[in-house]
């Protein structure tokens, strides 16, 4: 497939997180400059330097102002063509940049759209998705209607955070109740329970999308399962799990389909998503959970490319070179892969008596084990995985308390 090649550009990529080295890489490669902005407590991660114009790093706390005022100034002897977030945090910051200077890609009106749950459930309806009922936690009147109304138990969940950080079950009117007057005494005004919502706890399977955007459009997804809900993973320890759906089933069908009536709804044009939905136990019905502008995190990228040659990374960097032109990413192969990961006591954990052929990728990460493993059978990796998960639980596993916030 032949691709316009279009001028150098010069692209300003913002990472809260040490996220994006193979985008940061594949800009490089490509002939392009890229100036890295992260924060001051991940300096000293492993940035692929060599591939970088300049890596500057913002104090933990900086605000948008900051931001603003940094790419001014460089903005004075360098065109800026393109800001990226490359991390979930910094998506709403990138498009605020973005709207300041004029510059193409997400506006902040649609980047709010993929980080506050309450409005992406709102646009889920619109688009046809089903979605646990839910209320955001402001009017009390409303509450009690919703309590009448949702049978328990219930989620209480922040409007703007990911994955599990800051959800809790609560299973009695009372305990909503206790839940609004402790947050509403934090000190931090955004923890309170206006940033919350109050949702119906369904029991499920959970299942995640991940795929690459261009022109408005998905052009390749991959559909995964994960082994246990991320949210028992973060309030109860224990190797966390995703692998492969099997490819043509209706689950697969079903899923595709909902992510690209989401995207398409929320107006993503160009980048990468990663959408989580639960089948519910109870009626077999496929439930939105949230959708984020971003590759997905925990390997999941490289679970995708072990079981499919796709690195999301890479083509989300060429679609973002190419104004969203390209229109096709063929798969290299259509296998099966997963990976179980666990927190570890030990800074640097062994992994070499797991030394099964179908092992593709090691995790190397402080306090971190993890296994990729790929196979033409569904069958086969959900065996080493679930014989991985037992293994590391006396091998590895660490437990920490469940964040209630991101820091």
């Amino acid at each position: 497939m032949s691709e316009k090649v279009n001028k150098p550009l010069n692209i300003i990529c913002l990472a809260t997180y040490f996220k994006g080295v193979d985008f940061i890489r594949e800009c490089k490669s490509r002939g392009n400059q890229v100036v890295l902005v992260t924060k001051e407590k991940m300096l000293g991660e492993d940035w692929p330097r060599e591939s970088l114009a300049d890596l500057i790093a913002l104090p933990n706390d900086a605000d948008l102002e900051l931001f603003i005022h940094l790419l001014g100034l460089l903005g004075r002897q360098t065109q800026i063509d393109r800001v990226v977030a490359l991390e979930e945090f910094d998506v709403i910051t990138a498009a605020q940049i973005r709207d300041h200077f004029g510059l193409p890609g997400m506006s902040s009106a649609i980047a709010r759209l993929f980080r506050d749950k309450g409005a992406m459930g709102a646009k889920a309806r619109e688009a046809g998705v089903q979605v646990p009922d839910f209320v955001p936690l402001l009017n009390y009147n409303v509450i009690r209607d919703f309590m009448e109304r949702v049978p328990p138990p219930w989620i209480i969940k922040p409007r703007s955070d990911v994955s599990a950080i800051g959800i809790r079950r609560v299973n009695q009117e009372g305990e909503v109740w206790q839940a609004l007057d402790e947050m509403d005494s934090r000190e931090r005004l955004r923890e309170r329970s206006a940033h919350h919502l109050l949702a119906r706890f369904v029991a499920g399977e959970v299942f995640h999308v991940d795929s690459v955007v261009s022109n408005g459009r998905v052009i390749f997804a991959g559909v995964n399962q994960y082994g246990r809900p991320p949210m028992d993973v973060a309030h109860k320890g224990g190797a966390y799990l995703s692998h492969t759906v099997t490819r043509g089933s209706e689950d697969e069908k079903v899923l595709l389909a909902n992510n690209r009536r989401l995207v398409r709804t929320l107006g993503l044009k160009e980048g990468a998503a990663h959408a989580e939905f639960i089948k519910g136990a109870a009626d077999g019905t496929f439930y939105f959970l949230e959708i984020a502008a971003r590759v997905g995190g925990a390997y999941i990228s490289e679970v995708l490319e072990a079981s499919s040659g796709v690195n999301l990374w890479r083509e989300w960097a060429r679609i973002e070179l190419s104004d969203g032109r390209i229109r096709r990413i063929t798969p290299q192969r259509r296998e099966y892969a997963g990976i179980v990961l666990s927190l570890a006591k030990q800074e640097f954990p062994d992994t070499s008596a797991y030394d099964d052929a179908e092992v593709v990728y090691r995790v190397k990460k402080k306090h971190h084990a993890g296994l990729i493993v790929c196979s033409p059978k569904l069958a086969r990796v959900q065996e080493l995985l679930n014989n991985y998960s037992l293994r590391f639980a006396g091998d590895f596993a660490a437990v920490m308390p469940p964040l209630e916030r991101a820091e």
